[in-house]
């Protein structure tokens, strides 16, 4: 098959960004759901719950899902003024809020990310990335706002010959809304990550885990996930 035939035959894929979390784990089954030929992209760079690579693994293997895990822990130094890249910094407890969660923030994680998606997107003719960027995360991390995304995608569309769009379709919704989303799908939230923590179960103290939790209990679902003890797994 000649490189013009691989780029045809890929017009209609896209690249999704897939951390192993609940919200890339949603944003790929719509995008499967949507009949896409479906590349997944995860991303060592360093952080200490590199467990969730294990589970985008597992994911990608079932479903049958091309699955790429770049190793970019060179960069490491570079952005290890993080709870979530070094273990010297204490992981922050309790909800989302920028005076106690901003030692989470990974310096222009996204950025790189989505360049570098933005490259396999180009290199295999694919027109999309998909990722998971959603209001929740506004309050804290700028490169999940809207004005970073559209920024970003203005100049994927300028960058290379082809253009390729940044595709995040829960940009305005809520955690909750995400799993509600997810639900109605049918999705095992079983097979998702999301603890700052990388122990063996979730910690249910940090802010993802709080966040998602709480998610869990708008929707009146429990979490399938196993925590620590004395964590209430959403309503019943």
């Amino acid at each position: 098959m000649s490189l013009n035939t691989t780029l045809d035959a890929n017009a209609s894929a896209t690249v999704v960004i897939y951390s192993g979390g609940m919200d890339s784990y949603t944003v790929l089954h719509r995008a499967l759901n949507e009949g896409l030929t479906v590349h997944a992209l995860s991303f060592d760079y360093g952080q200490r719950h590199a467990r969730e690579l294990t589970t985008a693994r597992n994911v990608c293997q079932q479903l049958e899902v091309p699955h790429q895990v770049v190793d970019i822990r060179a960069i490491h130094g570079l952005i290890d003024n993080s709870a979530l890249t070094s273990d010297a910094i204490a992981m922050p407890e309790g909800d989302y809020a920028a005076d106690n969660l901003r030692a989470t923030v990974v310096p222009n994680r996204n950025m790189i990310l989505l360049s570098l998606a933005i490259a396999k997107a180009v290199n295999i003719g694919a027109q999309r990335v998909d990722y998971g960027a959603h209001g929740g995360d506004h309050i804290l991390y700028p490169d999940c706002r809207p004005e970073f995304v559209q920024a970003m995608n203005h100049v994927s569309g300028i960058a290379n010959f082809e253009p390729v769009t940044i595709h995040a379709p829960y940009l305005q919704s809520t955690k909750a809304e995400i799993l509600r989303d997810g639900l109605a799908m049918g999705l095992d939230y079983r097979d998702t990550w999301t603890c700052y923590e990388g122990r063996e179960l979730a910690c249910g103290k940090c802010g993802s885990c709080r966040e998602r939790l709480a998610a869990f209990s708008a929707n009146h679902a429990t979490d399938p996930l196993a925590y620590e003890s004395g964590v209430l797994q959403g309503v019943r």
